[in-house]
This record gives C-alpha cells, structure tokens and sequence, in this order.
C-alpha cells in the first residue's frame, strides 16, 4: 500500500520548522526503515501552512507548481541547519466562522489524493487538525510555538533557540545599559503565558521579570529599583512579556487588528513600564521590544534535534494509525497525545511553584 504524506507548517515561524520537515521526509523514504512496513510514502509540503491547501486549484497546473511541493531526502537534506520554514506559513483559519472554507479544504484534500497530514504548530494550526479528523481525515500534529504555553508536552520547538536569542539580546544591553547607568526594559513575546520572559530573565540575570500570570504592581516595581539602586551596580534590566498587565489593568494592544483565529494584536507594555519609572523614580529608562527577533536565526542543538525526534516520531504514528494526536515530550520521553487536548487550553507559569511575588523574578527555593 502507497500513502501520500502531506506536510504543513502554520502559524508563526520559529527555528525547528525544517528539520521537522526534513525528518518527516526522510523517515517516510528511507529505504531500510520502507523494507520493514507493510505500506510506503510519498511525500509533499504545503507552501502556506492551511491557505496552500484552501487556495489550491488541484486542476491547475501552474497553481499545484504553487503550492504543493514534492520532497524527497536530497530536496530536504540541509533544511534542519536553518530557521523559518521553507514552505512559508500562515495564519489561515479554514473554518472561521466569518469565510468558512472547510469545505473547499475538504474537496482539495481528496482532489489531491492526499491520505495522511501533517501539521506543525500550536494551538490554533493543530486544532484545525483536530476539525479535520474529526471530519475523517487523517492527521498528526507536532508542536510548535516559542511561547511554550501548549498544553499535553513539555517543549514544543523553537522555544530554546527564543530563549537563547532573549539571553544573547540582553547580554549586549547590558554594555550600553552600564555604560549609562540606564534602566532597561526588554519586552518578549508572550500573550497569555510568561515562559519566554521568565526563563529568558532567569538566565540571563534580569533584576525584574513580569508575567502576564501575575499583574504587577508598578509602585513595587519602583520600590524594587529603590533598594538597589547604588547597592550593587548602577543599572538594571527587566524583562517584561508581552501580555504582563498592571494591576487592574487589561494587557496593552498594538492596534485594533484581529487575525482569523480571533487574536488581538498584543505589545506595548515595555514603553508604559520605562516612562512610569522615568516618572515615579527619576531613573533614567529606555525600553526595547524584541518581537520578531526572537522567532529568527538558526536553531540552537536542542531544537534540532527535538526536530529530528518528533518529525521520526510523527511518521510513526502514520504508520500506527494513530491519527488526531500529536508527538509530545512527558518526562524527557516521547510519546503521543490527543490533539482534543490542546485545542483551548494553555500550558500557563505555575506562579506557586516557579514565581517569586516579592521579587518580582524566578523563585530561589527550588524544594
């Protein structure tokens, strides 16, 4: 039996994304691994994550050359050492409410003789998956989102190379920020979950790290500025992530656009937290949003080969028929979970457990 693999990447681009797809790929053609299954692939990449697969014409030539890519294990040999995607991504949703095109993904899917997806992404992509197989169609997901807040697995890819862009930013500030004695303030990505901030400041050694799990208050925030100012150096970083929020406060938005999941355009806390200090202390501030820094480059060696694992292990499960799940890491081990379980539910920061609230910053009692 022959299979046609389709593979897509969704959502925002992170480092990851490639190997992922040269390790479907590869595991899905390599000769001795097909001499031992009862069925053999083939295998193609969706260029534009949902939107290839929507706005694909299966009758047209020119449009197939488009969006629909064939892979084999020379095509993809080298993609694990670079960031992005190189089939492209994108933020479509096939079955929002407001242009529902699930059935025109439906009949493109069966025109294109495709048997088995799968999906890289986070919670919105993979839970498009979730619709289709609830729909019969065949598919396995494999997480992805620099946030870190998907719920069933404990990493999702390019969450490490974010970090280590976050610690190498902040390395460099610290230069300009001694020099002048300056506050600043680093802004991370992070809507509704605070890993990014928290683990990029913890090793990176900011003073100050706020979380959008725990609504600061800025008095304290100056308070803390207080107390050390003079005391150790004349400087400081805080690390604040994007969907922190004052007390009493809702987050701050860029603008009034809302993509075709229903997201709000998040930023702007860095710059309120910098001129309330300038205000409230007289310290001088500055502030920077790293933003789409943090989803550039290439990806650190945990990610590559988190990439290589869970793309083996996403080939596996087609092989299983175990279909509407996604590859998950749970203890260091992969396994598998239901795509049900990431569909409207976040993995948040245990502030008990992993939060200091008088600091302001990562706990220091690990027991």
């Amino acid at each position: 039996m022959k299979m046609k693999i389709a593979v897509l990447t969704g959502g925002g681009d992170c480092p990851g994304l490639n190997g992922a797809i040269k390790w479907v790929t590869k595991s899905a053609l390599d000769p001795r691994i097909a001499a031992n299954r009862s069925v053999s692939f083939d295998v193609v990449g969706i260029a534009d994550g949902w939107r290839g697969l929507v706005e694909v014409d299966p009758a047209d030539k020119k449009s197939c050359d488009r969006y629909i890519k064939y892979l084999d294990e020379e095509v993809v040999r080298t993609w694990d050492r670079y960031g992005g995607t190189n089939l492209g991504t994108s933020r479509t949703n096939p079955f929002n409410p407001k242009n529902d095109r699930s059935e025109k993904l439906l009949n493109n899917i069966k025109k294109l003789g495709i048997d088995a997806i799968v999906a890289i992404g986070g919670e919105d992509t993979l839970g498009v998956a979730y619709k289709l197989h609830e729909l019969g169609i065949k598919t396995v997901g494999i997480p992805k989102t620099i946030d870190g807040d998907l719920a069933g697995t404990e990493y999702s890819l390019g969450f490490d190379t974010a970090v280590n862009i976050i610690m190498e930013e902040i390395d460099r500030l610290r230069t300009t920020a001694g020099s002048h004695g300056r506050i600043f303030v680093v802004e991370t990505m992070g809507r509704h979950a605070g890993w990014l901030a928290l683990r990029g400041g913890e090793c990176s050694g900011a003073y100050i790290i706020l979380i959008p799990e725990y609504p600061f208050d800025m008095d304290k925030v100056c308070e803390l500025l207080r107390e050390r100012k003079g005391r150790e150096i004349n400087y400081s970083i805080i690390v604040v992530a994007e969907g922190a929020k004052p007390q009493g406060r809702q987050e701050f938005l860029k603008n009034n656009h809302i993509d075709d999941f229903g997201h709000v355009s998040v930023g702007g806390i860095a710059g309120y937290v910098a001129g309330e200090i300038e205000k409230k202390t007289g310290l001088e501030s500055r502030h920077i949003t790293l933003s789409h820094l943090q989803r550039g480059g290439t990806p650190s060696a945990h990610d590559r080969i988190m990439a290589r694992w869970f793309g083996i292990a996403a080939v596996d499960m087609i092989v299983k028929e175990d279909f509407g799940r996604m590859v998950t890491l749970e203890k260091g081990e992969i396994g598998t979970a239901p795509l049900a379980g990431v569909i409207n539910k976040l993995k948040l920061v245990d502030v008990g457990k992993y939060y200091d609230t008088d600091r302001y910053n990562g706990r220091r009692i690990i027991f």
